[in-house]
């Protein structure tokens, strides 16, 4: 095992123990392909599945996992077209039996933050879906809270304007401006501190996943 897989395992072990204490079920998986397997796991079959609009997920092909196992109803927004199909995309999504994302940010104490635009996946993370389960890489743990928001703002939040080529100033310059434009996808702020009913599980990954 290298000083960094060691280093991993001792963070995400830490991390574990924090979200368990905020009611949170957590795993860690050293790679994306043990994520996939988890996830299959975890999901019961016949199960009704959705996502928000996570990188993560999509680039450890975690969607044509879902689809070949063949025993989901999987409701994959990408494969509709037009606005209003997308948006009766967002309005099922609250209630499949499990919904999946990733985080903008993660604390290591166990605070998970994300910034939305439309505020669909931040909704559904909070209400609908039975389950939610987060898939997150380490490279998102940051050491505070505040950590979390300032790495949700500055650097997932202008990467994302640019590959919707979304006309904000942060996209002109890669810095976080606290806009106010009209196109901005930091209208809604979610933090999560405790998952009431156990509604919600953390897979860690050992991997730079997402933005």
């Amino acid at each position: 095992m290298t000083p960094k897989e060691l280093r991993n395992e001792r963070l995400a072990e830490r991390m574990i123990k924090n979200l368990k204490r905020r009611n949170m079920e957590a795993f860690y998986c050293k790679t994306s392909e043990e994520t996939i397997q988890k996830v299959l796991e975890l999901i019961p079959d016949g199960s009704s599945i959705t996502w928000g609009g996570s990188m993560t997920i999509r680039d450890m092909g975690l969607p044509d996992a879902l689809r070949k196992k063949g025993t989901y109803e999987v409701l994959d927004r990408d494969l509709v077209e037009g606005n209003e199909e997308k948006v009766q995309m967002y309005v099922r999504a609250f209630t499949t039996d499990v919904y999946l994302s990733s985080a903008n940010a993660i604390s290591e104490d166990g605070v998970i933050v994300n910034i939305d635009g439309n505020g669909n996946r931040v909704a559904a993370i909070t209400w609908g879906p039975k389950k939610v389960i987060f898939i997150i890489g380490l490279n998102k743990v940051t050491q505070t809270v505040e950590a979390a928001l300032a790495r949700a703002r500055s650097t997932a939040s202008p990467i994302n304007a640019t590959r919707f080529d979304i006309k904000t100033p942060c996209q002109v310059d890669g810095v976080c401006h606290n806009c106010n434009s009209p196109e901005s996808i930091c209208n809604y702020v979610h933090f999560l501190r405790n998952s009431p009913h156990g509604k919600h599980t953390v897979i860690l990954v050992g991997e730079n996943l997402g933005y």
